[in-house]
């Protein structure tokens, strides 16, 4: 029983075997992540168009419940607010024209979907469904949401009201109220960014220099968001900043996330729905690639199933506690695991220390200007951005750069979840046009051993009577047309033809229409005087071929090898060529 609970409640098996030293490695990294994740929640839940205490409420249970039923063994990843599901969340939202209090309640209703959508993936062990966000797609969504993310802000550093889910929308906006730009305003935001950037970038490249350590050069560059805030909080109450029109947070409710109830109005809720499902699912994704990469340093294994489930629990408990949706961040677990914390038992210490922040600290992030979370908000995001993985990707495959690029414009052209629609759909519309018309190669057996290759490739030996054909490519309906067309082309082109040998060895399933159109090509051949054979048939597909009644009408054979079907078609020239 107690290993049943265990595996149900995964932070119950960190505790055995948990000792002092490796607590005060996660409570080291508990305090780090709280220092960075404490300004970051209070920017997100702007970003989102939610309250400040949002990112807050966000910040405490959340963590509790992914570290109670989510976290894998060995991989301490920080769950919380993040830039992009707040980009998602208010671009969900914004377009249903609600503000105040039904705003809020719409979030939670959000929230819970995103919740009761990766609990229910997690319980149907459906986490193959993220597959279908592929890199190039995901790389071009990031890249168009920190655009759109750093753009959505400028407005905080002008101090002007600007709205747009994208850049024809934003942009105007922006340029129409660019002459009633306030002055102050737009100091704080520039001097915070150019704050930010001297202490992410030359400050600890100075400080390896002068001899300190790169993972403690480094924390400038980490804690950066919180040092700023200190100082803008600082100049604020002094120089009256607000007197002076500059927007502030204004008063934070300094209270503990109590129970919160979602909007369970169906209307509103079947609205939601595939905004959800697009939140869930980019939330997943990024989670899970982080938790993988940050195992691999520690030589772990992720369970997915697990991390989806935890991930919903997260988002459950963000719903019923006034937060926003949650996922995984990269630079929060990273500065957890730089930091020696290696167990779930690092969210359960950040989220006492940021309640922490919640009941001590707020009064006096009152007077903080909004532009400095702006400013802290583009500097982040513009770390994301990589345009340069577009050249790359294009170089290497043009149908994946289209998919990268078509999603990255669609992000910041249309809005980002018509962006991320138009990724995936499109990467599979191509997925399908590159897979139906399969690469199929004429091979000859190479002089002096038993492989056969390309004859366009190779130096090769072929049999004036024995056509043998390599397919590198599953066989299934969009190509079952197309094997079809270029056989009958192969073999009118070679009238001395009488045996064809379709070599599978690429072939790793056998649909229905594709068996439909062997059938087909075995028909034909046999009037025209060529018999059809099959050369190394993987066991899976075989044995799918054998439940059909598809040897029952076919006359060729099934060789365990292409050199054993020539031996057998034509043995004079499979000893001429294995001879030279």
């Amino acid at each position: 029983m107690l290993s049943s609970l265990q595996r149900a409640l995964p932070l119950l098996a960190t505790w055995r075997g948990y000792d002092r030293r490796q607590a005060g490695h996660d409570l080291l990294g508990a305090l780090l992540v709280s220092l960075l994740l404490t300004p970051q929640a209070l920017a997100y839940a702007q970003l989102a168009g939610l309250p400040a205490e949002a990112g807050l409420f966000a910040s405490i249970l959340p963590l509790l419940a992914y570290a109670l039923f989510g976290a894998s063994p060995g991989v301490a990843l920080a769950v919380g607010p993040v830039a992009i599901l707040a980009l998602m969340t208010a671009s969900a939202l914004q377009p249903l024209g609600l503000s105040g209090a039904a705003y809020g309640a719409a979030a939670l209703s959000l929230t819970l979907l995103v919740g009761l959508l990766l609990a229910l993936l997690a319980l149907l062990r459906l986490g193959f469904l993220a597959n279908f966000l592929s890199h190039p797609v995901i790389a071009g969504f990031v890249s168009g949401s920190a655009l759109l993310i750093a753009a959505s802000q400028v407005r905080h550093l002008l101090g002007v009201s600007a709205e747009g889910h994208n850049l024809p929308q934003l942009f105007p906006a922006l340029w129409a109220q660019l002459p009633a730009s306030h002055g102050p305003t737009l100091a704080v935001g520039l001097g915070s960014v150019l704050l930010l950037v001297l202490l992410r970038g030359p400050l600890p490249r100075l400080l390896q220099r002068l001899g300190l350590k790169p993972s403690r050069a480094q924390l400038s560059n980490r804690l950066a968001p919180l040092l700023v805030v200190g100082l803008a909080l600082l100049l604020s109450a002094l120089l009256q900043l607000d007197s002076q029109g500059v927007r502030v947070v204004g008063a934070v409710t300094a209270h503990l996330p109590g129970f919160s109830l979602p909007s369970f109005n169906p209307a509103l809720l079947l609205d939601l729905l595939p905004s959800a499902a697009l939140i869930a699912l980019v939330g997943f994704v990024e989670s899970i690639s982080i938790a993988q990469s940050l195992a691999a340093r520690q030589r772990q294994s992720v369970q997915p199933d697990r991390e989806l489930f935890g991930q919903g629990a997260a988002n459950l408990a963000a719903a019923f506690s006034g937060g926003l949706p949650v996922a995984a961040s990269f630079s929060r677990s990273a500065i957890a695991v730089d930091s020696g914390a290696r167990t779930p038992m690092v969210g359960v210490f950040t989220a006492a220390l940021m309640l922490l922040v919640l009941v001590l600290l707020t009064p006096l992030l009152r007077l903080l200007p909004q532009a400095v979370l702006a400013a802290s908000i583009i500097v982040a995001v513009l770390g994301l951005i990589d345009l340069r993985s577009l050249w790359r990707t294009w170089r290497y495959a043009w149908q994946d750069g289209v998919a990268q690029a078509a999603t990255l414009l669609g992000v910041l052209l249309v809005g980002v979840e018509p962006g991320i629609v138009i990724g995936v759909a499109l990467s599979l519309l191509l997925f399908l046009w590159r897979t139906s018309r399969p690469h199929i190669a004429v091979v000859g057996q190479l002089p002096g051993s038993e492989h056969f290759r390309n004859i366009e490739r190779y130096a090769v030996v072929q049999s004036e009577t024995v056509l043998s054909l390599r397919v590198d490519e599953s066989l299934y309906f969009p190509n079952a047309r197309y094997l079809e067309e270029r056989i009958a082309e192969l073999v009118a082109a070679r009238p001395a033809v009488r045996h064809l040998v379709l070599m599978c060895s690429g072939v790793n399933l056998i649909d229905a229409s594709a068996l439909d159109s062997l059938e087909t090509i075995d028909a034909r051949l046999h009037s025209a005087g060529v018999q059809l054979h099959l050369s190394e048939v993987k066991g899976p597909v075989l044995d799918r071929l054998k439940r059909s009644d598809f040897f029952q009408r076919f006359a060729g054979q099934v060789f365990v090898s292409q050199y054993a079907a020539l031996c057998q078609l034509d043995p004079q020239t499979a000893q001429q060529a294995l001879s030279r």
